[in-house]
């Protein structure tokens, strides 16, 4: 899977080429990771709620048809959607999920930042007080009844609810929201690298009122947007691999 680097471009026509290209694929259309920066924008996923959003000001909010709430994207902010056919991947939608988290905690490792997942919310994150520990989160996912992967549900014990997620002591510092549609990928993972924060401050990010938002720049982590966008494209690409 090459990836293709689209530079800045606007969400919109990005979306609406995300379903044309997954319309027209076939059986055999190769697998694409497209990787961007996008203008300033709100995407409200499936299950977003208008309460969420409670002071847009100039940035465009457009709804989308992934799962999950409401994220911000902006410059300085990585953004890789993977269009990847599972069925001849060979692995359901929760495995998809952890590997496109593990290529993001692969990538922070990278840069010496050490990734966590929280139980109950996808995506990754840091600890606030020291983002390069090894430490294991206490309120880190362990064997649990519903995996949620931002509107995705993998029911294992119905009886069971999922964990309410625990964002004590972590920022989250990439944002998960896919798209599955007869078998194959859109939407992907976003990776904060060096951004202006202040849009966040406008939404309860994933539909959290508490949860803190963060870039490398912010955790003293100062690398370019092109290098963070090649190694979590080549993370992804091993990662998702069949």
């Amino acid at each position: 899977m090459q990836p293709q680097f689209l530079g800045r471009v606007a969400y919109l026509p990005t979306y609406e080429a995300m379903q044309a290209f997954t319309l027209a694929r076939t059986d055999t259309t190769p697998d694409q990771l497209w990787v961007c920066e996008h203008d300033p924008v709100y995407t409200q996923g499936l299950a977003g709620k208008k309460e969420h959003i409670f002071n847009p000001g100039d940035v465009p909010v457009i709804q989308t048809n992934r799962g999950g709430q409401v994220t911000y994207h902006g410059p300085g902010q990585v953004v890789a959607y993977p269009l990847l056919d599972l069925k001849r991947a060979g692995y359901f939608v929760k495995e998809y999920v952890y590997r496109i988290e593990e290529a993001v905690i692969r990538t922070l490792l990278h840069f010496g930042v050490t990734g966590h997942r929280v139980a109950g919310a996808p995506g990754i994150y840091v600890r606030l007080d020291d983002p390069g520990s090894h430490a294991m989160l206490p309120q880190r996912p362990m064997k649990r009844a519903t995996d949620t992967a931002e509107g995705h549900e993998h029911p294992a014990n119905p009886t069971r609810s999922a964990p309410v997620p625990d964002f004590t002591g972590v920022g989250k510092i990439a944002a998960l929201g896919i798209k599955v549609s007869r078998n194959c990928t859109y939407h992907g993972v976003a990776l904060n690298v060096a951004m202006d924060l202040e849009p966040y401050s406008r939404i309860n990010p994933c539909g959290y009122q508490a949860l803190q938002t963060v870039d490398l720049s912010t955790i003293g982590t100062h690398v370019s947007w092109q290098e963070a966008a090649d190694v979590l494209a080549n993370k992804l690409a091993t990662y998702l691999a069949p």
